[in-house]
């Protein structure tokens, strides 16, 4: 039996190019390998934690599903499946809040980040949302999840949940429990093109590069895109962020270091480099969005994959949750 690896995306908005250079991209090598048992998910419960549009979110949820289809998820190696269709995540998030210290929680950083964002909508779910991700990923088994490093203190408190349980609900020799491990992936931190002292965010659209924008539209944001004094295509995060910035970018398509982005345009200015890292991002994208847009015109196909991925992902939730809930004596 494969490891099995477990991983999601909220449905909040369009995807931008951090997320594809930062998971998607990932996704499609994990899955490729042929290493693990792969588990990909819409982690939309997680994505009411923050303020959002009703009438928009079933579309989001189907987008997501469209994004895995088209970066190369497949469904015949990997399960995809909407995590609300699964009431097994929450019922276990609600049995590992009984044995969550509120103190754990309280010092979140992730908490304490989206409580400053979001004053105005500082709920419950906000809080409890590092429990609901252990739940994600100790209900299935998964030895392995890929993340980055701002996803780490929310893992450990999953292997710390994991480990309490074990010890507090002992079934003979058998853990109850898999510790999952991290995967850690080199995700590039991509910054706003307006300021390269914001991350890149879809709040943001004018300094954002979508996956779904247009030629024209990815042109003229790397145009308009801020540069630094001088004209050297050098990397240097410190004096020089907004190049370095745009260096990371190309570095993420090209697969080529920093060092190496600098040779490639030594004898060239911002003007150049601008150009051809428009160039590179439309090339790079112009498969993903012809498959995605193949794919949203089978709406039918689109339900078939999730309906499987719901099966599959049941049955092995299933027997995992009657097993949690005899040990802590709610069945016999």
């Amino acid at each position: 039996m494969k490891p099995i690896l477990i991983s999601g995306i909220q449905p909040s908005g369009e995807t931008h190019i951090g997320n594809y250079l930062g998971a998607l991209k990932n996704f499609v090598y994990l899955q490729n390998s042929g290493r693990y048992q792969c588990y990909f998910f819409v982690a939309d419960l997680h994505s009411i934690t923050e303020n959002y549009d009703p009438a928009q979110k079933y579309r989001q949820i189907i987008d997501v599903v469209l994004n895995y289809l088209a970066i190369g998820i497949n469904p015949e190696k990997s399960v995809i499946f909407i995590q609300s269709q699964i009431p097994e995540h929450s019922e276990l998030m609600w049995i590992l809040n009984t044995i969550t210290p509120m103190g754990e929680l309280k010092r979140m950083t992730q908490f304490k980040d989206k409580s400053e964002r979001q004053k105005e909508n500082v709920n419950a779910g906000l809080f409890n949302y590092p429990v609901l991700q252990a739940a994600d990923i100790l209900l299935y088994d998964a030895e392995f999840v890929p993340v980055g490093e701002d996803q780490l203190q929310h893992l450990e408190l999953a292997r710390t949940l994991a480990r309490k349980f074990n010890s507090k609900f002992p079934v003979g020799r058998k853990k109850i429990f898999v510790e999952p491990k991290p995967l850690l992936a080199e995700v590039p931190k991509l910054m706003s093109l307006s300021d390269p002292y914001k991350k890149m965010s879809k709040s943001m659209p004018e300094g954002c590069l979508f996956m779904d924008d247009s030629p024209d539209e990815i042109r003229n944001k790397i145009k308009k895109a801020v540069t630094d004094s001088g004209t050297e295509i050098i990397y240097d995060s410190e004096k020089k962020p907004a190049i370095s910035n745009l260096i990371r970018i190309y570095g993420g398509f090209s697969k080529l270091s920093p060092k190496e982005v600098e040779k490639k345009f030594k004898e060239k200015n911002y003007g150049q480099f601008k150009k051809e890292l428009a160039d590179l991002i439309v090339e790079s994208l112009k498969p993903f969005q012809v498959k995605k847009k193949l794919l949203s015109k089978k709406p039918s196909y689109i339900l078939k994959i999730i309906e499987k991925g719901r099966k599959k992902a049941e049955k092995k939730v299933n027997p995992k949750i009657k097993q949690i809930k005899k040990a802590i004596g709610l069945e016999k």
